[in-house]
């Protein structure tokens, strides 16, 4: 008889950010696979639930899969938590949702609490189209690659990113994507919530050098019509002029009056004789 996968998604900070499907699930399983089991504890001694955990993550996930796939096929009913949010999404999980499906064991999500949602939501910025592209490569060259992919899509972008590297990343989307409105979403729903909305530039002005806890970075989108994109190019012709390299005259003008870099520079390679 073939068990059952639930893949629940549990608090991203407030603990009473639960349901009460999450809990009657969470205390009915045979056994909870968790990102991080004293996290998990945490969450069910305060709500009163006892359940036999074991632990699921990166560094053990492929093991994992085959160990608590047999275990499913014997009938065991299986609760997927991560540390918050919705796992599989930029946390383990995928790899076990697929076997599953592969091997015909019935899968079903448990709803709930969502970091990119809330801070897209919190951002206000478009929300009717949107595109979460997760963490972004921690090598600059594949970071602004990805960027640079991203420049003229006009669905707002949703980011996580490590507080340590905000700074560095947003610098990154300044000089590719252009000065565009923007807000950081830091420690969603928990004591020290905080979003700051402005341009880039203005965020990155005023970013504290000791910035800590879980981030979300959430961007607009590129313009319908780059109305600014003929006098970015138009102002990267005179920097060249000047002496200035194609490159970094595009990078300038992009920057200067926020049309995306790979936009302008596209621009100065077709108006060429």
């Amino acid at each position: 008889m073939s068990g059952r996968l639930y893949v629940c998604a549990t608090p991203i900070g407030n603990l009473e950010d639960v349901s009460l499907r999450l809990l009657r699930i969470l205390s009915e399983v045979d056994l909870v696979a968790a990102e991080d089991t004293r996290r998990t504890r945490k969450l069910l001694t305060s709500h009163g639930v006892q359940a036999h955990l074991i632990a699921y993550h990166q560094a053990n996930e492929h093991n994992q899969v085959r160990y608590l796939l047999g275990r499913l096929k014997q009938g065991t009913r299986l609760a997927l938590v991560s540390d918050g949010g919705m796992p599989a999404i930029s946390d383990p999980g995928y790899l076990l949702v697929r076997a599953c499906i592969k091997e015909g064991v019935p899968v079903e999500v448990i709803p709930g609490p969502s970091a990119a949602l809330s801070a897209l939501v919190l951002s206000g910025l478009p929300t009717a189209r949107f595109v979460f592209e997760g963490f972004l490569p921690k090598p600059q060259g594949e970071k602004r690659t990805r960027l640079q992919g991203l420049a003229d899509d006009e669905r707002t972008l949703v980011f996580f990113e490590a507080p340590g590297r905000v700074r560095a990343t947003l610098e990154d989307m300044l000089e590719v994507l252009g000065d565009r409105r923007m807000a950081l979403a830091r420690e969603l729903t928990k004591m020290h919530e905080e979003v700051v909305r402005d341009s880039i530039a203005a965020v990155l002005s005023g970013l504290d050098e000791d910035l800590r806890g879980e981030v979300v970075i959430v961007i607009e989108g590129a313009a319908k019509e780059a109305a600014n994109l003929e006098a970015a190019v138009e102002m990267a012709r005179g920097l060249i002029d000047d002496g200035m390299t194609k490159s970094k005259a595009a990078a300038k003008a992009a920057s200067t009056l926020g049309a995306p870099r790979r936009s302008v520079y596209e621009g100065l390679l077709s108006s060429q004789p």
